[in-house]
């Protein structure tokens, strides 16, 4: 049995640069818990190389909404020197830290590998790859050779919203979609 120890940290962002010359970080998020980046307390930083992230301090956080960024101070980062080598850098949370959903909301860690059916048939179109954040969270599907028309088409977005995904059942491993006409076609 192996002992993967990525299984117990949740990545939360990326480090992409420094922000002024105060030692403040911008970091691109890959959580949809603004919190996490808000609230001052521990969190843990990956630098790139190491196994093992280490504790840290959140001080400060803001989100700046037309960049899609946030822009945090950690404790000990002082000047854009020390920033500069966080650049790259990735902040985590142990896995445990999931803050609790409410009854339609969902990790994207859960729905990635769920199989996608047309709820109105049962046919299988494929399996999640991937969840792009959007206004509307989009979820990338690779299509199964079967439901593929135009063979160079190896994926589709489709909008995660109640409308078109009304059942998530992460008991069975799928998703239940019910797309508008034309919006399996219009992605290539």
């Amino acid at each position: 049995m192996t002992n993967d120890k990525s299984d117990n940290w949740l990545e939360i962002g990326k480090i992409v640069s420094p922000q002024g010359l105060s030692g403040e970080l911008r970091v691109y998020p890959v959580s949809d818990f603004p919190e996490r980046f808000e609230v001052p307390g521990k969190r843990w930083l990956l630098r790139s190389g190491d196994t093992e992230p280490q504790p840290i301090e959140l001080l400060t956080g803001r989100y700046i909404s037309n960049k899609n960024l946030y822009v945090i101070k950690l404790a000990g980062v002082e000047n854009c020197d020390q920033a500069e080598a966080l650049r790259g850098c990735k902040l985590m949370v142990p896995a445990s830290d999931r803050p609790q959903l409410g009854e339609d909301e969902y990790h994207v860690l859960d729905l990635i590998g769920l199989e996608v059916f047309m709820q109105a048939s049962g046919e299988l179109v494929g399996t999640v790859v991937d969840i792009i954040p959007a206004g509307n969270d989009l979820l990338e599907v690779k299509l199964h050779e079967s439901f593929a028309t135009d063979k160079k088409q190896k994926t589709v977005l489709i909008p995660f919203v109640e409308a078109i995904a009304p059942v998530v059942d992460l008991i069975s491993n799928r998703i239940e979609i019910t797309p508008p006409p034309g919006l399996l076609e219009i992605n290539n």
